[in-house]
């Protein structure tokens, strides 16, 4: 622990000899968190949607670090044969996986559908990861001291899950379109323990969010738009409020490697509002805990991505 008693990547017991595999890791928290993990020995698997700047993410990791192992494989959360893709190139590589960071997403943004029609921040942020994971759920379970980490929002407390419009085809507001996602993001985490301790199975199912971080996050929606006014907004805001990129992707890789995470714990800065800071455990709001909604959630998901968890099927 630091001289301040706040954690910082510092901390992290060493990772060599395991295996992350992290979505979006070519820029931002996920970046930072890839950097971080594999300059403590673990060997990171980038897994992003631009190959290219995957592929420049690893060289400028390596760069700073001579011993690290990084790799990348091509994945478009908003393709499901695409994550199928991935998870099977995963597989044909390697037979442990023991941290899967379910980082990757877009926020805020005009109404647009992924390649299976699904609208597209529930279809990346949320159905995208649960069709990963599932596939993935072989190399976990058989994987010790194996996690998932998913990366949420402070937003998911502006967030419903409307099944009855899930897509936004009736009616869509882009943030509550995000919340609503990011809602997804936990309910499926804690639903996701619920199973793995039913079935006696000891992978950790966890969560965490980066509070107010600045990148290129706060930039797809205006840039969508065209909107150079609230693009210079949202670089001001970031000036002004947000931590850097770095800080922001300190809960990530405490979800990930810190020994005293349990099942079901939610990651998040220490300051504020949680707006910044160090990563401590936080709370959820009571939406996030409607056991009902998460396994109408889980079934609902199985049904949109034909990706089912056998191994965890309820009797």
């Amino acid at each position: 622990m630091s001289s301040s008693g706040r954690w910082t990547a510092r901390d992290m017991p060493d990772q060599i000899g395991k295996t992350i595999l992290i979505t979006g890791g070519n820029s931002g928290i996920g970046y930072e968190a890839a950097r971080a993990l594999a300059q403590a020995g673990a060997r990171v698997v980038l897994a992003c949607r631009d190959t290219s700047k995957a592929e420049a993410a690893a060289d400028s990791i390596r760069g700073g670090h001579a011993r690290a192992e990084v790799e990348t494989l091509p994945l478009d959360l908003a393709s499901l044969v695409s994550v199928r893709d991935c998870a099977k190139a995963f597989t044909d590589r390697h037979d442990a996986l023991h941290i899967l960071i379910n980082n990757a997403g877009v926020m805020a943004i005009p109404r647009r559908t992924t390649a299976d029609g699904f609208e597209m921040q529930i279809g990346t942020n949320h159905l995208g990861h649960f069709a990963l994971t599932g596939l993935l759920l072989e190399p976990l379970l058989a994987t010790e001291g194996a996690r998932v980490v998913n990366v949420s929002s402070t937003a998911h407390r502006m967030g419903r899950i409307h099944f009855d419009d899930l897509q936004g085809e009736r009616r869509y507001r882009r943030w509550g379109a995000y919340g609503q996602s990011k809602l997804a993001n936990l309910l499926f985490t804690y639903e996701l323990q619920r199973r793995l301790d039913a079935a006696g199975r000891a992978l950790l199912s966890v969560a965490c969010h980066p509070g107010w971080a600045a990148t290129n996050l706060q930039y797809a929606g205006p840039r969508m738009d065209n909107s150079k006014l609230m693009e210079v907004l949202a670089g001001g805001l970031n000036r002004l409020l947000a931590q850097d990129a770095t800080m922001g992707s300190l809960p990530t890789v405490y979800a990930a490697a810190s020994p005293d995470v349990r099942g079901s714990d939610y990651i998040g800065p220490d300051g504020l509002g949680e707006m910044w800071g160090h990563p401590r455990k936080v709370s959820s709001n009571a939406w996030s805990h409607d056991r009902e909604g998460a396994i109408r959630l889980w079934e609902t998901s199985e049904a949109l991505t034909g990706v089912r968890y056998d191994a965890l099927a309820r009797g």
